[in-house]
């Protein structure tokens, strides 16, 4: 141990040691940083914390603007949903009553149809019927006018007495219409 302490005690007494600093140095080191401190506590931490409170509070206001922001679209989709569910249910409500004023008109157009149909079949059976008179009408006239002829020059005589023409026409008539429903008769039955 006496070897350690000699070389310790030897630079003691040679000067101050290069990896000791001066008393003074400390002493200037230790004011300079106290008043780098107070320095700094009394202007930069201010200042730090003023912009950490200003980013705190746009922060904070950023989200309760988000918040509300968020709660007005809520709200917004709250009523865009229900605006949708009545559009929606207005729409099947028109389409049922287009549906039913559709099945409406188209009952009264084939009641229309039929009415139409109806008076159309009634004019041509009175007309049918009309020209069927008029037809057997003027048949039977030159039926007769050409029988009374044919038998006035069998006979060799003339029947040019109109009731005796109108008799003789009425029964070759009646005898060819029995004569044409017998006909008719045994053709069903065969």
């Amino acid at each position: 141990m006496t070897t350690l302490v000699l070389p310790l005690t030897e630079a003691a007494a040679e000067g101050p040691s290069p990896l000791m600093p001066h008393t003074a140095e400390i002493i200037f080191g230790f004011v300079f940083l106290v008043l780098l401190a107070i320095a700094f506590a009394k202007v930069v931490v201010p200042k730090f914390e003023k912009a950490y409170a200003e980013r705190t509070q746009a922060i904070e206001g950023g989200m309760n603007e988000a918040k509300q922001a968020q709660a007005e679209a809520k709200a917004a989709l709250e009523k865009y949903n229900a605006q949708l569910a009545e559009a929606r249910q207005e729409a099947a409500k028109i389409r049922e009553d287009a549906r039913e004023q559709g099945a409406q008109i188209i009952a009264e157009m084939r009641e229309q149809a039929n009415a139409e149909a109806e008076r159309i079949v009634t004019h041509a059976r009175t007309q049918i019927d009309a020209e069927r008179t008029q037809a057997v009408a003027s048949l039977r006239s030159e039926v007769g006018h050409m029988a009374t002829t044919l038998a006035g020059r069998i006979v060799g005589e003339s029947l040019e007495d109109e009731a005796r023409q109108r008799r003789t026409v009425e029964r070759f008539l009646a005898d060819l219409e029995a004569s044409e429903s017998a006909r008719q008769a045994v053709g069903t039955d065969g």
